[in-house]
């Protein structure tokens, strides 16, 4: 797949997801909307890493961020580690041991997108890219979980401090994320960060911010601000480095 195809491929997914998110927040049941937003999030993030990594690469990455994050959710069912005890509805199909196949998309299409955040804060590589990368993915579930209880796509057992949502959650998320930034790391090594996946990233956190502040029934103002500043915190930098030019790259203030 040539660099310039990719690219437009992933701007067509990149509008397909953005126009499903809104038609979802314009339908008076959104959760129908939620297996095409996430599949065109795979797409657009394996189109786009394509593009800036390399087919090969990105297909390895992508299938190593979903069996990881899959594979931490057969067990967090299981054993209610590492994110707390939880269930799925059956509202997401198909699901495979307990889990919508969606969700280990969800793992993969974000992971890559985080990595990519990562990789233009730091360009270094090593632990600073893996935990910048962690935290960056991890920032996404603080719109994520809140929107999914709200559809009642999964449960959690005890009532959490966050929109019914577990602290517990978020460390779990902290240690799949890093596993998912390692796998990923593996296979991308020193790759650069891919504008389309910043795109992608940033995509997401406005239409999570817009949704949340003035979309949903009712609003939530404080899952709006707490995601927009989080995501907000590793994109911002992200841009920053990324369009900084090649010379000023070299001799950093």
């Amino acid at each position: 797949m040539a660099r310039t195809p990719a690219r437009a491929l992933g701007v067509v997914f990149l509008l397909a997801m953005t126009g499903s998110q809104v038609a979802s927040g314009l339908d008076a049941r959104p959760e129908r909307f939620t297996a095409l937003i996430v599949v065109s999030l795979a797409a657009c993030a394996v189109a786009f890493a394509a593009a800036a990594w390399g087919p090969r690469r990105a297909v390895a990455a992508f299938g190593s961020a979903v069996l990881t994050g899959y594979a931490a959710e057969v067990i967090g069912v299981l054993t209610a580690f590492p994110f707390g005890d939880y269930r799925y509805s059956d509202v997401l199909w198909p699901q495979v041991g307990g889990v919508p196949v969606v969700v280990a998309l969800a793992w993969g299409g974000m992971g890559l997108a985080a990595y990519a955040v990562a990789a233009a804060v730091a360009p270094a590589g090593g632990w600073a890219r893996v935990c910048v990368g962690a935290g960056a993915l991890t920032a996404w579930d603080l719109f994520l979980d809140p929107q999914m209880v709200r559809l009642h796509l999964w449960t959690w057992a005890e009532n959490g401090v966050y929109r019914g949502v577990p602290l517990s959650n978020f460390a779990g998320w902290l240690l799949v994320s890093t596993l998912v930034m390692l796998v990923v790391g593996r296979i991308c090594g020193d790759a650069g960060p891919g504008r389309g996946l910043l795109v992608l990233y940033t995509v997401m956190a406005v239409m999570e911010t817009v949704a949340f502040a003035a979309v949903f029934d009712p609003p939530d103002p404080l899952v709006a601000l707490a995601g927009a500043v989080t995501m907000g915190a590793f994109a911002a930098p992200a841009w920053r480095r990324a369009w900084r030019p090649a010379w000023r790259r070299a001799w950093p203030r």
